[in-house]
């Protein structure tokens, strides 16, 4: 986010509410609904695309956004999951922002290690 955004929310009187999971947060990150990368691959290969896909955006906490870039590919969420409450359906979105809804800003989800 760019410092005008930084400047609104402190003028609204500080912080917003996460898209997926509700909570106040002071920092809020930009998640693309439609990838970026998705964006990029059909103007390079000629197909059309609608510019407002590439601009539309949800707010999310930094937890929220790593869990839907951990549980999600870019693929699908160009698909399927092109709108915040298509996310919120997804059962590894709906588990994770059940867990983090009750937790203070600042909790950082302790990351599973893999065999």
């Amino acid at each position: 986010m760019g410092a005008s955004d930084t400047e609104t929310r402190k003028e609204r009187g500080g912080a917003e509410r996460c898209a997926l999971c509700g909570r106040r947060v002071g920092n809020l990150t930009r998640h693309h609904l439609v990838p970026r990368s998705r964006t990029r691959k059909k103007r390079r290969k000629g197909r059309p695309f609608d510019r407002d896909d590439f601009e539309h955006t949800a707010l999310l906490c930094a937890p929220c956004h790593r869990n839907v870039h951990s549980v999600l590919d870019h693929k699908d969420l160009e698909r399927e999951y092109r709108t915040v409450e298509a996310l919120r359906e997804h059962p590894g979105v709906r588990r994770f922002t059940a867990w983090i809804r009750t937790k203070p800003h600042g909790t950082v989800p302790e990351r599973r290690r893999r065999p």
